[in-house]
């Protein structure tokens, strides 16, 4: 996980006004990183129209659709922290989102640990109201 999680990846206390640019800022915060095309972004938010991303704690975890695999250069994932939460509808709100990318296969291994950090709600909480980014990248790196 060292590599797929670095300090660029990460964005502290976002503001956002709905899950479609939360979803983009997740998206950018991977292409800038250069793990994915721009149209990676566009393919997040349609996976996100055919079914939430939303996987309950507070946290989603928005990834692109199984055609997205062309747009992904290199695994690799995002965080953006959302202190005050955007909705997901159905009265889910996400207070951390965690922007996948993945090659082949390595996606069930990323989800997985993902899932494991995240089932913890105090580890949820930690990562939410972390100050820095290197906190974040720690936390993701002791844990799985």
């Amino acid at each position: 996980m060292k590599n797929i999680l670095t300090t660029e990846k990460i964005m502290l206390n976002a503001k956002v006004a709905n899950k479609e640019e939360a979803i983009r800022l997740t998206g950018e915060l991977l292409v800038r990183a250069g793990h994915v095309t721009a149209s990676y972004v566009e393919k997040m938010l349609e996976r996100e129209g055919l079914a939430t991303t939303y996987i309950g704690s507070g946290v989603a975890i928005p990834h692109g659709t199984n055609e997205a695999k062309v747009d992904i250069l290199s695994t690799g994932i995002s965080v953006v922290q959302v202190p005050d939460g955007v909705d997901f509808g159905e009265g889910n709100v996400a207070y951390l989102l965690v922007g996948i990318a993945a090659v082949g296969d390595e996606h069930l291994e990323v989800l997985s640990n993902i899932a494991i950090l995240c089932s913890e709600e105090e580890n949820v909480k930690r990562i939410v109201h972390a100050s820095s980014a290197e906190e974040i990248v720690a936390m993701f790196t002791e844990e799985v």
